[in-house]
């Protein structure tokens, strides 16, 4: 395959993967557009990957070199599981990517589940249930 070739199939590839929901997309983060702070338009509701962590795009705008993911959470929300196998350690969500009902984190030494949809509590305060799986 020409390096033309290939160019064309993975522009294809980056525009076919924004239809995936989180869940699938995790599975695929290598696929998505890299971050690039040099002036790039992003719209709502697409993904990037930056420093291999998946984000959605909150906020339509032109990216800036100062304006990272993971340091702007009115544009970026962290996709929070990264890879649906291993059950990651609790971190407090903003309100614009919030834990979903079923997902399952680590938190003061024990496994908790989420038993709502946008969840934003502390394991053990509202919204969790433990579990000894």
């Amino acid at each position: 395959m020409r390096k033309s070739e290939a160019l064309k199939l993975r522009h294809h590839i980056e525009k076919a993967v924004q239809s995936l929901d989180d869940k699938d997309a995790l599975e695929c983060v290598c696929l998505y557009q890299k971050w690039d702070g040099n002036g790039i338009a992003y719209a709502k509701d697409t993904k990037v990957q930056d420093e291999g962590v998946l984000y959605n795009v909150i906020t339509a705008h032109t990216s800036q070199a100062d304006w990272k993911p993971k340091n702007t959470p009115s544009l970026f929300a962290k996709v929070l599981i990264p890879d649906p196998t291993i059950v990651p350690e609790w971190e407090q969500p903003e309100s614009t990517n919030p834990y979903m009902k079923g997902d399952k984190v680590m938190c003061d030494g024990k496994k908790w589940q989420s038993t709502i949809d946008n969840n934003v509590w502390k394991p053990g305060v509202y919204g969790w249930e433990e579990i000894s799986e």
